[in-house]
């Protein structure tokens, strides 16, 4: 389990997530098909069933037509089919105080495709042996693939299956908005509760927390066990996978989940390549203290390292400072990380730099990333110094709080 620094004060969900709260509105700006008649605006029911992720009858006797009171129900029942539990062995080699005598560890994860491809995160399946995939409806497998990334903290198992039901993704979370309403789905602090589900309100979006991707925080309450399952919108798309929370005496209801466009970029990379292959910059970058403890702020990175024979060639050269690539404004290292998601190592980019005094723009052609992401997590965490809450980070295994022989959260 990778350490953590100051710039956590996480608890990224070492095996599980659970949520508790309300569930929402479907996000706006959805354009339904729409006829006026008599001065009334009349669309069709099943195109508003589909936006609000809502249902509904119709009563000829009385002609009206009666929606459902509540949509968490149907969402659950239509979202849990498509959510595993993931057990097996601790890493660790001891059994954790508190825990079980078997030292087992457990997580959730997503179905993405009938054939057994399921994401999860990757710090649920680290160092997990013996692991065993269990479906909602019982059935247990062995993992015979597997993927990881600890980077985005996303991963793919593979079970020998068929006939599973993928869940949906939102086909993007740029329309997501704070308050809309959600759903987490996992397995929180035992294994025997598994499929348990919990309702929040989106409370953050573009969240920058110990992770090298923006992330979105909800208000539901997560768990241990609940890690790398789905966090839902109303209309029963996935919209996240929980990865971590804010743990700390006082501290309620501050959890995060890596967004669907993040989950589908690194799946792809699997599924093409194997790996995530990220372009990078080839430079160690520094950011402004503004930046670090999370005020608004325009200031530049600051280049403290040269990685890439590339960068020796645009003339880059340590101290110079980045203001921009291709025209997008980076005041942070994940602002970097975020944009690059959108190019390929070999890929030339053009970035606006200060050098010695003088604004200049440079062609860098993009190298692949060979650990710069991660280590500029790292010394973000080193660098900031501003949590004050007591809040801490555990990467790793909960134990459980059942006298039963079920398993550990991880």
């Amino acid at each position: 389990m990778r350490k953590m620094g100051k710039r956590a004060a996480v608890l990224a969900l070492g095996s599980a997530l659970c949520i508790s709260g309300t569930a929402g509105a479907a996000s706006s700006g959805t354009a339904l098909k729409a006829k006026v008649i008599n001065g009334g605006v009349y669309v069709n029911v099943s195109d508003m069933n589909k936006a609000l992720g809502t249902s509904g009858a119709y009563n000829s006797a009385n002609g009206t037509y009666t929606l459902s009171a509540d949509r968490v129900p149907q969402v659950v029942k239509n979202v849990s089919p498509s959510v595993v539990g993931i057990i097996g062995r601790s890493a660790t080699g001891e059994t954790v105080a508190g825990g079980d005598r078997y030292n087992l560890a457990h997580g959730t994860g997503v179905i993405i495709r009938a054939d057994g491809w399921i994401v999860t995160n990757a710090h649920v399946i680290e160092g997990l042996g013996d692991a065993v995939v269990v479906t909602s409806d019982g059935k247990s497998y062995g993992i015979i693939d597997s993927y990881s990334d600890p980077i985005s903290d996303l991963a793919l198992i593979k079970i020998k299956a068929s006939g599973l039901k993928p869940a949906t993704f939102a086909a993007s979370t740029n329309s997501l908005q704070v308050g809309e309403q959600v759903v987490a789905i996992g397995t929180p602090i035992s294994f025997s509760l598994r499929n348990s589900a919990t309702s929040g309100v989106v409370s953050g979006l573009n969240r920058g927390v110990n992770a090298a991707y923006r992330l979105i925080q909800s208000d539901t309450a997560i768990n241990p066990g609940n890690s790398g399952g789905p966090l839902v919108n109303l209309r029963g798309e996935v919209i996240g996978i929980n990865t971590m929370k804010f743990s700390a005496v006082g501290i309620e209801n501050m959890g995060f989940s890596i967004p669907a466009d993040t989950v589908k970029y690194v799946i792809n990379q699997f599924f093409k390549y194997g790996e995530v292959r990220r372009a990078s910059l080839g430079l160690g970058l520094e950011e402004s203290w503004s930046a670090i403890v999370g005020l608004p702020t325009e200031d530049p990175l600051k280049v403290t390292k040269i990685t890439s024979a590339n960068a020796v060639q645009a003339k880059i050269k340590e101290g110079d400072e980045l203001y921009s690539i291709n025209g997008k404004r980076v005041a942070s290292a994940i602002d970097v990380n975020e944009l690059l998601k959108n190019y390929q190592p070999g890929q030339t980019i053009s970035v606006l730099m200060q050098s010695d005094g003088d604004i200049v723009k440079r062609k860098l052609v993009l190298t692949q990333d060979n650990g710069e992401i991660y280590d500029s997590i790292q010394s973000g965490e080193d660098l900031e110094d501003s949590n004050e809450s007591g809040a801490t980070v555990d990467d790793g295994i909960a134990p459980s709080k059942e006298a039963s022989d079920s398993a550990t959260g991880k």
